[in-house]
Formats: structure tokens, sequence, C-alpha cells
């Protein structure tokens, strides 16, 4: 891990001042080690997690963090069973770095995972693959609620474990005669850090943080909408899509890109035209007519933001490629999940992407334009 992963991406942010920070930890092989997602009556507004012994100390270790840096108010978490979510409000300048308290917080969580690489040997199968096993095998909740079995069936809990790996002892001494294993440590990869720095991204990332558990259960109950589907073949171009591929066989398509020339003219007053184009996208849309745009300007987005309020159906460009688990932002869920979107790039994924350029916008609109050629054709 390089040096540069601690630093923010905007030059002159500072790392000991007031801010607030979105910090997310993940198991980096995505086993569900720290809960397991319960769903009540098939409802996913319903969907809550319930913890294993892992993620009851990894909770632990979190609430420690405001009690050694008290600048530091938790102000939202989530457990899910792969990742923890986290929304620390740091309330007046501090002496030691956020990038210090973070990493502070993962050398502590990394300890739990080494407690929890041990696991005794020949008490059972399920046991020697919980690391592997899923949700539905039933055998995570046996070794991880109840911790590590001894050969009298008692239970050696990942706590005790934590204490004897902070000794100078080695651990089978804690153990006693007992075999163990050791798997694949457990959270090798440093938490994500990101600054929330516009107006509305508070309320935002706290009401994403909040929805995990239903957007979850919501992505298991309809997987085919949420899945990446690649080699969709439009025209001269190939993308992968995420969403409802079969709005691509609806009858007629738009393209919504509003004309700079409009917007000028709006702002020294004469707004006809581009007020006009706007209502025009939506009454196209309210006829049956699938809109297709990145909705970059402020003007798309807001044609797009109608679409959302009356559900009507349309096809997103994106400027980035699409991340392993990835999940549409909040505004585009329950589109996605109710088949009313389909959001299409022809980029592969680049992790480093934070804005995107003129000579995108340009290209974007472009494919747009060349998508409802084909269709309509």
């Amino acid at each position: 891990m390089g040096k540069s992963l601690w630093q923010w991406q905007k030059e002159g942010t500072s790392w000991r001042g007031i801010g607030i920070y979105h910090v997310t930890l993940t198991v980096p092989s995505r086993q569900l080690l720290l809960g397991r997602l319960v769903v009540t009556d098939s409802d996913p507004s319903k969907a809550r997690v319930e913890r294993t012994e892992l993620g009851r100390l990894l909770l632990e270790c979190q609430r420690s963090v405001p009690v050694f840096h008290p600048e530091i108010q938790i102000l939202q978490y989530c457990l899910m069973p792969d990742h923890l979510h986290m929304v620390w409000y740091v309330r007046r300048p501090m002496e030691k770095s956020i990038r210090q308290v973070a990493q502070g917080f993962w050398q502590a969580v990394k300890k739990l995972g080494r407690a929890y690489s041990y696991i005794v040997e020949g008490e059972s199968d399920a046991c020697l693959t919980g690391g592997t096993m899923n949700e539905r095998d039933g055998a995570v909740d046996a070794c991880l609620t109840d911790g590590t079995m001894n050969e009298r069936g008692g239970a050696l809990r990942l706590s005790s474990i934590v204490e004897a790996d902070s000794q100078k002892n080695s651990l089978c001494l804690a153990i006693g005669k007992e075999r163990y294993c050791r798997l694949d440590p457990v959270f090798i990869e440093r938490p994500f850090l990101r600054p929330l720095s516009r107006r509305g991204q508070l309320h935002a990332m706290i009401r994403y943080v909040q929805m995990n558990p239903q957007r979850l259960a919501t992505k298991r109950m309809m997987p085919g909408f949420f899945c990446m589907q690649q080699g969709i073949e439009l025209g001269e171009r190939i993308y992968s899509g995420v969403g409802n591929v079969k709005l691509l066989s609806m009858e007629h398509f738009a393209a919504v890109h509003v004309r700079g020339m409009w917007v000028r003219a709006a702002e020294r007053g004469d707004r006809q035209q581009l007020r006009s184009y706007m209502n025009g996208c939506v009454i196209e849309a309210r006829k049956g007519c699938v809109m297709v745009s990145p909705f970059i300007s402020p003007q798309e987005k807001q044609v797009m933001r109608v679409l959302l309020d009356e559900k009507h159906p349309f096809i997103l460009l994106a400027d980035n490629g699409f991340r392993n688990y990835y999940k549409p932002s909040a505004a585009l869920f329950e589109a996605c999940a109710e088949g009313r979107v389909l959001i299409l790039s022809p980029w592969t994924y680049d992790a480093d992407k934070r804005h995107v350029t003129r000579e995108e916008c340009v290209a974007l609109n472009e494919m747009a334009e060349a998508i409802v050629l084909h269709l309509n054709g």
C-alpha cells in the first residue's frame, strides 16, 4: 500500500481540522464473517444484520475511537456481513491527523482478524471451512457466533484469543494442547476514507449508511437487475450494463442533451427555449419514450429527477465502469430494483477517477445520440 492512499484527492484538505469523514472497512475476500442478513416477511424494509462474535468485537473496537480521541463523534454506523460503514465527525482540531486515527483503528481490528484466523482443527468441517462458508451454508453462525470450539465442546471466545494474542506468550499456550490452523488474514486492507465537503453530502451519506441492509436485501431478492452484464452491443460500441436490459427492446427512444447556448440565453433572461426543451423531454417520457443521456448538466439532472419522481424508464450513460459489488446510487437504487433504469458504460472501472472531463462529456452525449439512432433505426 502506497503512502498516497492516505492522502485526500483535493489539495489543501486538512487532515487535522474539523470535518466529516465516511470510513469503510471491508473484508477483502467479501466473506460474510461479520454478520448474517435477516429479512423478515420477505420485506427488504425489515432487513437487519445479526452480528457474529467477530462483528460484535469489531463494533466494540469502533466505539473505542471517541474514547481515545474525544474530538471525534461517530454520527452513524452500519455493520454489514462483509464490511463496516462509519461516519466520523471531527468536532475540533486534533493533535493527531485523521489518517493516524484511522490507521490506529485499522491496527486494532487487524488484531481481531488475527485472532479469528486461528481455528481449532478436527472439531468439524464447518469450522475448518468457516472462513469460506456463506449464509446459506449455516456454518458461519456456528463457528463465529460461538467462537472457536474446544475439545470439551465449550466455546473459546474470540475475546479471550485477542487477549492472548496481545501477550508475549504464543497463542497455542492460551489454547492449551488443542491443535489449531491459521486461515487467511481478515482485515488486510486499510479503511477507505472519504471527506464530505459539499452541501447535502452528510444527509445523503447517513441515509446511505442507514439503508445498507435494505439495499442488500433488495439486491438479493432481485439479483437480475443488479448483476453487471457485459457485451451489450449497440451500434459500433460494446457496453457493460447494470439494470433492466429489456429497456433496449422498447419502441421509442430520445436523447436528453441540454445545449450550452440555451443555458447561456437563460442566464441572460431568455428562458423560453431551455424551458420548452426540458418540458418536451418530460412530455416525451410521459408518452412512453425511453430517454437516453449521461445526465451531466444541472438541467439534465433536473430532467432525470422528474423521470425518477414520475417513474418513467430511462437509460443512463455512466462516465466510469462498474467496480466489483457495484450498487447504484441512492437516487437510482429503487428505480433499478423496479426495472425502470439501465446504466451503461463503454469503459472499464478506474478506481482513481474522480471527475468527468469535458472531452468525456462530449463523448457521452455523442454515444447517447448514437444509441438513440441505432435503437430507433
